[in-house]
């Protein structure tokens, strides 16, 4: 039996390391290893999820039992109504088992509650999770190249769905 529970500053190691066993089966098909390194540097350093736990940015974790095997960030845009789902990473041995869905609908729940009305994400053009999103009602709003620095880029398609 899954359980969803907010996460806070003390769960910054546990995303981390959920991080580094999630990060290399999602992305090293897609992007090169000195890539996924440099991302992760960036964006899951201790500072950086300081800044966004301290900030708008709501995380989840979902647990099977005692063990964490996924977790998801979500903060509110500047356009009214529309929320951002930054983040959504499930271990790959849970994936294609509902464990993601549910993350997500918790997700959306508590969007809709905060008043939104469009949940919008980031996904990389050529991740698979794409069709996963798909089958729950996102579709392509637009694609978006985002320089990220050191000659790195994210190829990404964005998407919304309705709420």
């Amino acid at each position: 039996m899954y359980q969803i529970t907010q996460a806070g500053i003390q769960h910054i190691p546990l995303i981390q390391e959920l991080t580094n066993q999630i990060w290399p089966a999602t992305y090293l098909s897609i992007l090169s290893q000195e890539q996924l390194d440099y991302m992760i540097a960036m964006m899951y350093n201790t500072e950086e999820l300081s800044r966004q736990l301290n900030s708008d940015h709501t995380f989840l974790l979902i647990w099977d039992g005692e063990s964490a095997i996924g977790f998801a960030g979500y903060s509110p845009k500047e356009e009214t109504g529309i929320y951002k789902l930054n983040k959504i990473y499930l271990h790959p041995d849970y994936q294609g088992k509902g464990a993601g869905k549910l993350l997500l609908n918790a997700v959306i729940d508590q969007v809709k509650a905060a008043g939104a009305n469009v949940l919008e994400l980031n996904v990389n053009r050529y991740n698979k999770a794409k069709s996963f999103y798909e089958k729950i009602g996102f579709e392509v709003f637009e694609e978006k190249d985002i320089d990220i620095g050191n000659g790195y880029w994210m190829n990404d398609y964005v998407m919304r769905k309705v709420l």
